[in-house]
């Protein structure tokens, strides 16, 4: 099924409606630019395209007036002629994830790579779509059980992040090809970086805190715009080792970082030999704001250690950093399992191997974990990971019991540091062989005794492709087969329109034109992020509240994202702002208002995001900018209520 706006391009605009002399963007001088010189249109130039998409109207004070998607999207054709080269993106989406469209759902509300593609799943966990390779095939629908059974599960392991990153650890072919192909998707190199598997993003980061030693480095900057779990996590960490804690501020209203104060922390001659770790993201991934790649570089150049947050990249994005230049210590990015399904998954760690040496061995080691096929003939096995944490337990005393005189490693079954520490490794080693070997017992039926526990996805489940075949990460695949310029083109047309198309929006009878939505971080510009990050405000200029926008969005099929900015300095100019903008909220409860003072709070602004990656396409920025046009009606968030009462006549919350 193909996006609504490709259909309507390709047998309306680039068959008469669009006069040929729009399908090129004229040069400064009225030449036209060969497709070199269009990609890398001025800022100024790039604007007026932008706007000249919603031609002839530039504004909008009533929902019902806003055009049909089919004209808009003929608009957007002649503003971005380049747009159309990127087609390959939406016979992708309709190929391979079809479900988005069966169930007419427009995902915006997260941010990371997809591994494997809606139709790969259904293509391994569904006999009828096995017994052919056609592509002809009918595809099964939503509801279909098949599309339950995920590709992977984590289980979690104890294991010691030092030794895991210096020696290595066992790791299954499953593993082996996973890591490969997200090394290679992310522009990594083995010679450089080791890989370990997290559960998740703050996993991550804890772990790092964990092993840093913040004793002879006592410092930590982050810097981030937004409340973050991860970056809690390894605030929280860091704090009970001792480490002097700063943040990055944000200037009002650009939301570009403050040059000066960070340039302050990272170079004052204070405790010069004394740094520490310095965390970076190169984008906000809620407002899209880029920041310089020449940060990291004065950080190394004072002494800090440098940990890269590339969770906010785009597909591809690694391929301009240049990670030989700026050589982050640590990396942290994550995956999840399918676009536009539960986006459960894994984080990955990325150490730098000449820097291991700086890790010490944790008092904890929670996060690490293995990946393992799923199937429905291991379900009893996979209960293995949820009862991972009692079976260590019951190692260590069995440990202390036969061993009384080896000392037990703090929370790790894989260090190896001294002699001791082998015998421990080989002791539990052989528990764990000892638990595997009756728990495969348990499972003759179906399982031969003298068969890896793991074979290849297709053998799991009954098929004869041998135990060589490939396991494929088609989600990374087809980011590859589309390249970094067309995925950056297509983005950067998109969230430029959509933001264009926000701001657009004004409410009636008001004076000087009140707009209904307010956009946070930058506007319209060439190389802003794929993210956006704004608030709907009512006739009266009171802001609607996010959590209600949100639930209102996802009654109409649209999931968008609520987060929290934080860390925003203000100057004298906008001094009388602050009070107007900020909310203060509570850090226990997470609640929002003015009136309670909490014991621990924080000020910020609580908005909605909205991510795009690159199956995202023109049909899912107009149905956003469609819902958010209907707030110019003053009643309808009251007639969304009275929609949902019940007959018992009981509101429910909205």
């Amino acid at each position: 099924m193909q996006s609504l706006c490709i259909k309507e391009a390709s047998t309306a605009c680039f068959n008469g409606c669009c006069p040929a002399s729009f399908l090129t963007l004229p040069g400064p001088h009225g030449s036209t630019p060969n497709s070199t010189t269009s990609a890398t249109v001025s800022q100024f130039d790039f604007a007026t395209a932008a706007a000249s998409s919603l031609h002839p109207n530039t504004q909008f004070t009533n929902h019902e007036s806003i055009p049909p998607l089919s004209e808009l999207c003929c608009n957007f054709n002649k503003a971005f002629p380049q747009y159309s080269r990127t087609r390959q993106a939406d016979e992708i989406r309709a190929q391979d994830y079809y479900h988005l469209s069966l169930s007419n759902h427009v995902c915006l509300d997260y941010i990371g790579h997809g591994l494997f593609s809606y139709s790969q799943q259904q293509g391994h966990y569904s006999t009828a779509a096995m017994a052919s390779s056609s592509s002809s095939s009918p595809p099964l629908t939503q509801n279909s059980n098949a599309s339950t059974v995920p590709f992977f599960e984590i289980s979690y392991k104890s294991a010691n992040l030092n030794s895991q990153v210096l020696y290595g650890g066992q790791e299954s072919k499953f593993e082996s090809v996973i890591r490969k192909g997200i090394m290679r998707f992310m522009n990594i190199s083995e010679d450089d970086y080791s890989m370990v598997f997290t559960a998740n993003q703050s996993s991550a980061f804890k772990l790092v805190a964990d092993s840093y030693p913040f004793q002879s480095n006592p410092n930590l900057v982050t810097t981030y715009d937004h409340q973050s779990d991860a970056v809690e996590a390894i605030i929280d960490t860091s704090k009970k080792k001792g480490a002097r804690i700063m943040s990055a501020e944000f200037s009002w209203p650009s939301l570009r970082i403050h040059s000066r104060k960070l340039r302050k922390m990272l170079v004052s001659k204070r405790n010069k030999r004394k740094r520490g770790l310095f965390v970076f993201p190169l984008q906000s991934r809620i407002t899209g704001t880029r920041y310089s790649h020449q940060w990291m570089s004065i950080a190394r150049e004072n002494g800090w250690h440098v940990l890269l947050d590339a969770s906010a990249l785009g597909a591809k994005d690694m391929e301009t950093l240049g990670l030989s230049l700026f050589q982050p210590d640590f990396l942290i990015c994550s995956f999840f399992k399918v676009f536009g399904e539960n986006p459960s998954g894994f984080a990955c760690l990325f150490v730098k191997k000449s820097s291991a040496s700086v890790l010490k061995n944790s008092t904890t080691s929670t996060g690490i974990v293995s990946i393992v096929p799923a199937s429905r003939l291991y379900d009893s096995l996979d209960q293995s990971a949820i009862t991972n944490i009692d079976t260590k337990q019951q190692i260590k005393f069995e440990l202390e019991k036969d061993e009384s005189d080896l000392p037990l490693p703090s929370s790790s079954s894989s260090s190896i540091s001294g002699q001791k520490s082998e015998k421990s490794s080989e002791k539990i080693q052989e528990i764990e062989q000892v638990r595997l070997k009756q728990k495969e017992l348990s499972f003759t039926e179906i399982v031969e005794l003298d068969k890896p526990q793991y074979t290849t996805q297709c053998e799991r489940i009954g098929t004869s492709m041998s135990e060589s075949a490939e396991i494929q990460c088609r989600g990374l695949d087809d980011a590859d087969s589309l390249g970094l310029i067309l995925i950056s083109s297509r983005v950067r047309y998109l969230v430029n329109w959509v933001v264009n198309a926000l701001m657009s929006l004004l409410h009636p009878h008001s004076e000087n034109g009140f707009p209904l939505v307010r956009i946070y971080g930058p506007k319209l510009r060439i190389d802003r992020g794929p993210a956006v990050a704004f608030n709907i405000f009512d006739w009266k200029g009171e802001i609607v509240d996010p959590t209600l926008v949100q639930k209102l969005a996802g009654r109409n099929n649209i999931s968008l994202g609520y987060e929290f900015l934080h860390n925003i300095w203000f100057s004298d100019q906008h001094g009388k702002e602050r009070e107007r903008v900020l909310e203060r909220r509570s850090i226990e409860d997470g609640t929002v208002g003015r009136k309670r003072r909490p014991e621990r709070y924080e000020t910020g602004i609580p908005v909605i995001t909205a991510s795009l990656g690159f199956l995202t396409n023109f049909d899912d920025m107009y149905r956003l900018w469609a819902f958010v046009s209907r707030f110019l009606d003053a009643d309808f968030v009251e007639k969304e209520k009275w929609r949902y009462m019940g007959l018992n006549r009981m509101t429910v919350e909205v």
